[in-house]
């Protein structure tokens, strides 16, 4: 077969193609075989001819997506762009046209093993899904521009997922560490945190106009996280995360206690003093960054001999124990503010263990001799 094409510059040429037919018998194969490949030459012609590289095309993608995402958001793309995926296609200095599946599998098997930017072995699952996430999002924009016919992300092989098995204190536990860290600048945030099982990000966001004195209520409505810098959000992580509780009296004496301090070391420091509506904070009026609060918390677990746990792990703390009280899942997955009873399910169904004990006696007994 030969077929007249343009090149990128549009200049006419031929293509020589075999067939690998024989000559004799295969005059109807031949000429289907010749319309089979004009159509997915036409096809081709479509596309715009593009010598921009896989690297720029994620640069061009990061750029774009600024506008359709929060802050925090972007944050992340950012640094992951920077110091994971730009260098290695920087390196790599495939064209984004030439990018297919094993390009892209290379990619990720290569990160998985030896991912860390410590040298220390190869990034989490997890991780890498992210790291699928951005070359999968490039791949489609180049997809809507009509560079690319298909996007070869959507076939690549993923590491399997580990389940993560939550570590928690029982009551007993969480009693513990709340008298032992009760003279700490901390304790009331991490006592706010386990009491109603709240995220990190939501703890730190909590502002005075969280908390209604009056109707005895405490919404959860700001967050405060870190990517690359402090970032202050007057959103919850989703809508069922914008929750009320109930303000219990002990929290409620803890806020008014919190709220005297502040007003009397604003006269202390006078001028100096840092002006913002957040509860959980410095002496001069800064609000605590959440890597102070991750580090004061394992710190002080270490210095009590205490059992250690993560800071969110307060709020697997909270789940699991309302679930030794007898609660269900719908029920504790509204208090958490998951978006799904199934992430609830997912993570907590196994701690069920008292109606499972139910329902096994119950079986047990039906079946008995």
């Amino acid at each position: 077969m030969v077929i007249n094409l343009h090149d990128a510059s549009g200049k006419r040429k031929s293509k020589w193609i075999p067939t690998n037919l024989e000559v004799k018998g295969n005059k109807k194969h031949a000429e289907k075989l010749l319309r089979d490949t004009l159509t997915e030459y036409e096809k081709r012609e479509k596309f715009i001819h593009s010598d921009m590289t896989f690297a720029d095309a994620i640069r061009q993608w990061l750029s774009d997506t600024e506008i359709r995402v929060d802050k925090a958001t972007f944050q992340s793309y950012t640094e992951l762009t920077r110091t994971q995926v730009l260098p290695y296609f920087d390196a790599l200095g495939i064209k984004l046209i030439d990018v297919d599946r094993q390009t892209l599998q290379a990619y990720i098997n290569e990160k998985h093993k030896n991912g860390r930017r410590d040298g220390k072995g190869g990034l989490s699952p997890a991780t890498i899904r992210h790291h699928k996430n951005v070359l999968f999002q490039t791949l489609r924009d180049a997809v809507k521009n009509n560079i690319i016919p298909s996007n070869p992300c959507e076939y690549i092989a993923l590491p399997q997922k580990q389940r993560h098995e939550a570590s928690f204190y029982k009551p007993d536990q969480c009693n513990a560490l709340f008298e032992a860290i009760r003279d700490q600048d901390i304790y009331p945030i991490v006592k706010v945190a386990a009491v109603y099982g709240l995220r990190r990000s939501e703890a730190l966001g909590l502002k005075w106009d969280s908390v209604d004195f009056n109707n005895g209520i405490m919404t959860i409505k700001h967050t405060v996280v870190r990517h690359i810098t402090v970032i202050e959000k007057d959103k919850t992580k989703n809508a069922s995360s914008y929750r009320s509780f109930p303000l219990l009296p002990e929290i409620r004496a803890l806020f008014l206690d919190l709220k005297a301090q502040i007003e009397e070391n604003s006269k202390l420091f006078g001028n100096s003093f840092v002006q913002n509506d957040y509860i959980f904070r410095w002496a001069d009026g800064r609000p605590f960054a959440p890597e102070f609060v991750t580090q004061k918390f394992n710190k002080l677990l270490k210095q009590n001999n205490l059992p250690h746990i993560r800071f969110h792990d307060l709020r697997h703390s909270c789940a699991s124990n309302l679930l030794a009280m007898g609660f269900n899942l719908k029920d504790i997955s509204e208090w958490l503010g998951h978006s799904d009873i199934q992430i609830t399910a997912n993570i907590y169904s196994h701690l069920d263990v008292t109606r499972k004990q139910a329902m096994a006696d119950k079986i047990g007994a039906a079946l008995s001799p």
